[in-house]
């Protein structure tokens, strides 16, 4: 391969890496950047909504002349066919790779980069899976209808089972019956729980990304959840479409309470891991490691920052000390929705920060918001991810806005969000729910 197709492989890389959208994430290793592994959130609405869908792509040395090769990687094993373009064999059926037949302009060009593939792939992942299937683009027959919603309906399932629960099952070592006895317990003072800087485990590139979106969609995905048992019997099998057969397709049984049960384990386990992080950044500090310090000197060069600023409406200080657990108190600002308010905001931060982003809640768990969850998870987008100051503005950005875009990616309580972008009196109802409950933050 070229130094110039490395060049702009790197770059395209970059652009995804520092870029605005939400619903990618990339990886390669830096031995071979021909090599990248993706992760695709499937779009809001449709029955895909939220679940991470991994995708390897190999580009050719003649890129991008021609186009990578891609393979889906959720598969369930090669059992499953997540879409009639995206099949069991993890092939990926689209004009641009040559995979099928397209029309006149459709085809792969230079002009094409890496975004542009993964955005083409998530575009698959529609509202109505079943009219990708050629020849029933426009079929309304009945039986087309009553196949489109059994296919909707166990896709939802699956993407639920297989690209929500079991990968984040996997990387917190959780069993089916929902034991997690291999973790270990980062409170015990056995030398088994000494923590060596030079010698972490090798993770899955993704896992946190997988984390903390969980904690951000959890209510949705319950919600979702709980609507579809009211349709589906348990154990009742999966419809078999026309145009499935043989290993490409997508078998099963609905089982929504065992779904349920899960992602309460799953959520049970995040909170615990999270939780474990204050103690493990204390052996960190203890042993000196450079994030340790790392994390003090940001505390103190933001509190610096906060001394000379004028209007200051953020409190920041460390909770007994320790440099992984920050306690920000944020007071709303005068003439605002928030005016009055003192929240209380706890950052978790991880040893391994920032591959491991930190983790934010609310006190106050009953703070009505859209950025806020009803268990107080606090969802924000910080400018850049390696600076405890950016994620400081990000937090206290994502309270204030008081006139944000639609997107679902980054509204965490159904209830408000349905309010906020409902009628002129659902959103004047949004606004009376709010100060209700910043008048209760200045309770407390």
């Amino acid at each position: 391969m070229s130094d110039q197709a490395i060049l702009r492989i790197t770059r395209e890389i970059k652009q995804i890496q520092q870029g605005a959208d939400l619903s990618l994430a990339v990886y390669y290793d830096d031995s071979d950047i021909r090599s990248v592994r993706a992760l695709i959130l499937g779009p809001p609405d449709t029955p895909y909504q939220f679940g991470f869908f991994e995708v390897l792509i190999k580009f050719g040395k003649d890129y991008p002349a021609t186009s990578p090769n891609v393979r889906a990687l959720t598969t369930n094993g090669g059992r499953s066919r997540f879409n009639p373009n995206i099949y069991s064999s993890g092939r990926v059926c689209l004009s641009i790779l040559g995979t099928w037949r397209g029309e006149s302009g459709e085809q792969w060009s230079s002009a094409q980069c890496l975004e542009s593939l993964l955005i083409s792939i998530q575009s698959l992942m529609s509202s109505n899976p079943y009219e990708n299937e050629p020849g029933y683009e426009s079929s309304r027959s009945p039986s087309d209808i009553e196949n489109m919603e059994a296919y909707v309906s166990k896709i939802h399932h699956e993407t639920l089972r297989l690209a929500v629960l079991e990968p984040l099952e996997a990387s917190l070592n959780i069993t089916l019956e929902g034991s997690t006895d291999s973790l270990a317990d980062p409170t015990s003072e056995s030398d088994d729980n000494i923590i060596y800087e030079d010698g972490r485990p090798s993770f899955d590139p993704f896992a946190d990304f997988r984390k903390r979106r969980f904690l951000w969609y959890y209510e949705p995905y319950m919600q979702s959840l709980v609507a579809a048992e009211k349709k589906h019997s348990r154990k009742a099998k999966f419809q078999s479409m026309p145009f499935e057969g043989g290993n490409n397709s997508m078998d099963g049984h609905f089982d929504y309470p065992e779904l349920k049960r899960r992602m309460a384990v799953v959520r049970d386990v995040i909170l615990r891991e999270t939780r474990g992080w204050a103690v493990e950044g204390q052996l960190a500090k203890k042993q000196e490691w450079g994030i340790a310090a790392s994390l003090q000197r940001q505390y103190e060069q933001i509190v610096e920052t906060l001394k000379h600023q004028n209007n200051i409406t953020v409190d920041l200080y460390l909770d007994e000390g320790n440099p992984f657990m920050w306690r920000l108190t944020y007071f709303g600002r005068p003439m605002t929705q928030l005016d009055g308010g003192m929240f209380k905001i706890l950052i978790h931060l991880s040893p391994r920060f920032p591959e491991e982003q930190p983790r934010v809640f609310l006190e106050a768990s009953s703070f009505f918001h859209i950025r806020v969850s009803k268990e107080g998870v606090l969802c924000y987008v910080p400018r850049r991810t390696e600076e405890m100051r950016y994620h400081i503005e990000g937090i206290v950005a994502s309270l204030e806005d008081e006139h944000p875009p639609y997107d679902p990616r980054i509204t965490v309580n159904p209830e408000a969000t349905k309010l906020f972008w409902g009628t002129p009196e659902d959103r004047r109802k949004y606004n009376r729910e709010l100060r209700r409950s910043v008048e209760r933050t200045a309770e407390t």
